[in-house]
């Protein structure tokens, strides 16, 4: 279940709805909750390590409830760029490298509050250090800490609904009501032919519990022996590679809206213990991609990150079924059967691209409540360490994770989705849909070619029964077979 489907082009988009407004006078730190009723967020919950009094950015709310006097200290001081709006401002701020960034800081307040945005550090941390960095409680300090000096300095009365929101997600909560419904199937001790008939068959998700129970992983597998374990071995972080240790250092300080997610493909050839800690369960065993050899495309990931770390909604990749074993932790599952697409995400109509919000916690505040409402309502569940979610092909799902989490995820072909992936494998646009291999265009001929010489037969039996089933549901009733369409009575031919 990979985080970011690597065969799709993701675009994100903050919604540009305004933000609970947030007074300008200073809560007490005293009491949490009666700050966080001030700051207009009745309902939400700042996290421990939030403050409101804390932050510069006020949403534009604010300004609005303010005396005709009052006046947004964004706007003097960017010159020419006053006009642009934020998010626009920042996209070309990005073009600028890290000294120039730290100068312009020092040209006016307005350029300091943007030059001093975090995101744009994250990037060009990532971009001119890799993976070789030790987080330092923020990107800004984390990179400008090496270089230069980077001092900070008080601005008041500064209002903007795009910074606001960045800061109020990455330090919220999550809400109760955002966690209550939990309307997934939950099976204990069910046999495989009850799986294939009840979910795996019909598509539906389903989440199991009690079979990882004997993993070596769930007992082993904290960061201190993971540290120890993989040494300098690095691993997929993003768009770099980073140590375990690294990593975790990272994890335990991130404080920001999407934090990054280790999520490697090659974690048991990387440290061969890792892979002989689990074991596939039994009802996933059965996985045809494994006739390909290591030719077949990227299947499984070892997943860890910090709590509000996940993946936003997806479709798993080349149209396989996914299962997900959580060994620490908890997650927050969404999902959305294949015709029915998340409010807020936009498929382009080939499937090559999505532009979805910003981040999940985004997609939470302005479109989870929209749900509510619909006719054909997500499948939700929290699952916990011990419990593993079987996501079908097809579907759509968006993970959160609601504390510092470890997880094990394959995607796999059976029988049951064969014909789904061949078709799939062979779209016109294969070699921008399918991920994982660098043989996108031949892969279909290889593995259909491969499946044929080892079990012989299996495709035209397969094709065979579906044909039958879509004859079953098509075929009229007897009542349909004497009805006239077209004057709603009867019809009898002698």
């Amino acid at each position: 279940m990979p985080s970011e489907p690597m065969n799709k082009k993701r675009r994100r988009k903050r919604r540009s709805n305004p933000s609970p407004p947030l007074p300008s006078s200073s809560p007490s730190s005293e009491q949490q909750e009666e700050e966080e009723e001030e700051v207009g967020l009745v309902g939400f919950h700042l996290k421990p390590s939030a403050s409101s009094k804390s932050h510069t950015i006020q949403p534009l709310g604010n300004l609005l409830l303010l005396s005709g006097s009052s006046s947004n200290a964004r706007d003097p001081g960017l010159g020419s760029l006053r006009p642009l709006p934020d998010d626009l401002l920042l996209d070309i701020l990005t073009l600028l490298p890290a000294p120039d960034l730290a100068r312009l800081a020092a040209v006016s307040k307005p350029f300091y509050v943007f030059s001093t945005h975090d995101p744009l550090w994250r990037n060009l941390v990532l971009r001119d250090l890799g993976g070789d960095f030790l987080f330092n409680g923020s990107w800004r300090s984390t990179y400008s800490g090496l270089v230069f000096p980077h001092p900070s300095i008080s601005i008041r009365d500064f209002y903007s609904d795009y910074l606001f929101q960045s800061w109020l997600c990455a330090n919220l909560d999550m809400r109760p009501e955002w966690l209550r419904t939990d309307n997934i199937d939950r099976r204990r001790g069910i046999s495989v032919d009850e799986f294939i008939a009840r979910f795996e068959e019909p598509n539906r998700p389903v989440l199991l519990e009690g079979c990882i129970d004997a993993w070596p992983a769930m007992a082993k597998w904290a960061p201190d022996w993971l540290i120890r374990t993989c040494g300098d071995k690095r691993f997929a972080v993003g768009p770099v590679k980073m140590t375990m240790e690294r990593y975790f250092r990272y994890a335990a300080a991130a404080r920001e809206e999407r934090p990054l997610y280790l999520f490697d493909p090659r974690f048991a050839e990387k440290a061969p213990e890792l892979g002989s800690d689990y074991e596939v369960p039994t009802f996933f065993r059965e996985d045809l991609f494994g006739v390909l050899g290591e030719q077949r495309p990227d299947y499984r990931w070892i997943i860890i990150g910090p709590a509000g770390s996940g993946s936003s909604f997806h479709v798993d990749p080349n149209s396989t079924s996914a299962w997900n074993a959580v060994i620490k932790g908890s997650k927050k599952w969404v999902m959305f059967p294949p015709e029915v697409v998340p409010p807020g995400v936009h498929p382009s109509p080939d499937g090559a691209e999505v532009a979805c919000p910003v981040s999940i916690m985004e997609w939470f505040m302005n479109f989870y409540s929209a749900c509510r409402t619909w006719k054909k309502r997500p499948v939700e569940c929290v699952c916990k360490a011990g419990e593993v979610v079987f996501v079908p092909n097809g579907w759509w799902h968006l993970v959160i994770n609601l504390e510092d989490s470890i997880a094990i995820t394959q995607n796999f072909v059976s029988r049951r989705n064969l014909l789904n992936v061949l078709d799939f494998l062979k779209k016109p646009n294969a070699s921008e849909l399918v991920s994982g291999t660098k043989d996108r265009t031949s892969l279909h001929d290889k593995f259909k070619n491969a499946i044929e010489a080892a079990y012989p037969g299996t495709i035209d039996e397969l094709t065979l029964k579906a044909k039958e089933k879509i004859a079953r549901e098509k075929k009229p009733t007897f009542w349909e077979s004497v009805a006239d369409a077209n004057v709603g009575g009867f019809k009898f031919s002698f």
